[in-house]
């Protein structure tokens, strides 16, 4: 079985642990409605989210290394406000994106950690920058990691392999050793690719890629997560 010679999970955060659509999306509306827009914040979201996932692809294609999460994410919202010809300056972009600060996890997380902990190393394993990430560890999800691994140290975003295999060895583990688990597909392929074992949290009800690569399993929520891997 896939589970018996792990010892690390290894977990994404933007999405998988913190809900952003559920944290940002309460902020977008006043912000879009105090610059006469009547775009609904749901969907300003759903383009933003992809607007920064190619941002972030387009940083690795061209080799550019990491140019730090929050930027990519401010990179993406200057590019669909422009889309939906919304008109804000610079400053009010800046200000804006320090509702990322405030970012909350989905309520499933901490208790699942908590179950998980007492098995596994619990690591984050995200394109956050390290400074960001220690404040959400901290501050947001209010959870003690047993290592926090940021993209930055490779200098690529996930899912370059590099992310992988440099958190395996960080870990001074073999990368069959560790489990990959992210509600984005694409972060679960690029485990599984490199040779990790991977779970993908379906939050949002999304179909998997259709890659050679497939999960180890697939679970709605953490309370899965924890029933599946403590099993």
């Amino acid at each position: 079985m896939y589970k018996n010679h792990i010892q690390a999970l290894t977990f994404d955060l933007f999405g998988t642990v913190l809900d952003l659509g559920g944290s940002l999306v309460p902020f977008i509306g006043p912000f879009l409605k105090e610059r006469g827009s009547d775009l609904d914040a749901e969907v300003f979201w759903a383009q933003w989210r992809v607007r920064q996932r190619i941002e972030q692809y387009q940083d690795n294609i061209m080799a550019l290394g990491h140019s730090g999460y929050q930027e990519v994410a401010r990179r993406a919202l200057v590019y669909v406000l422009a889309h939906n010809g919304v008109n804000a300056s610079s400053d009010e972009v800046q200000d804006f994106m320090g509702n990322w600060q405030k970012l909350q996890p989905f309520s499933d997380v901490v208790p699942a950690l908590e179950r998980l902990s007492a098995r596994y190393r619990l690591v984050a394993l995200s394109n956050g920058e390290p400074e960001f990430l220690a404040h959400l560890a901290q501050n947001r999800i209010r959870w003690d990691f047993d290592a926090i691994i940021s993209v930055a140290e490779v200098g690529a975003f996930k899912p370059h392999p590099g992310v992988y295999r440099h958190a395996a060895h960080r870990l001074g583990l073999e990368v069959g050793e560790c489990l990959m688990v992210s509600a984005n597909a694409f972060d679960v392929v690029g485990g599984r690719a490199c040779g990790m074992r991977g779970i993908y949290v379906d939050r949002y009800k999304l179909p998997y890629d259709d890659r050679p690569f497939p999960p180890d399993a697939v679970v709605a929520d953490f309370s899965g997560l924890a029933d599946e891997m403590l099993s």
